[in-house]
């Protein structure tokens, strides 16, 4: 799910992240409905191997392995407790143009936090994998 696009404003609203949770395996008795994960920010981003991983549109975190008991609201703060969405006072729709922007520029500092990690990590995977082919050939020369 590509959260940073022309539509990305889209997922503020609850109606468009509940969209997301066709196929979540968690619906009546429970505390995490899709309901209540849309309302705690969270968007379903499903995997072959994970089909409750979860994925809050503002902070990025991912979160998987739900309980029936586990609180969406709950999970998200103690999880992310730096996460400006969850924290917010008033409902999206509420908010005033400069609110709205402070809050989006907040989104934009996680998007690009997770981007120089992701980049940072393939970066560091790669230098391990040259450093395993100098080794090799290294022994091989000796």
């Amino acid at each position: 799910m590509d959260l940073v696009n022309e539509d990305e404003t889209k997922m503020y609203f609850y109606e468009n992240r509940l969209k997301t949770f066709e196929g979540w395996p968690f619906d009546e008795d429970c505390k995490c409905t899709p309901e209540n994960m849309a309302k705690a920010g969270f968007v379903h981003t499903p995997s072959e191997n994970s089909p409750d991983i979860a994925m809050c549109f503002f902070c990025l975190k991912e979160l998987e392995g739900w309980e029936p008991e586990d609180d969406p609201e709950q999970e998200h703060k103690s999880h992310s407790p730096s996460c400006h969405f969850i924290s917010l006072k008033k409902k999206v729709e509420e908010l005033n143009v400069e609110e709205f922007l402070k809050l989006q520029k907040e989104r934009h500092k996680f998007i690009i936090i997770k981007s120089c990690n992701q980049a940072i990590t393939k970066f560091e995977d790669a230098a391990k994998l040259r450093r395993t082919e100098i080794l090799k050939t290294a022994m091989e020369e000796e």
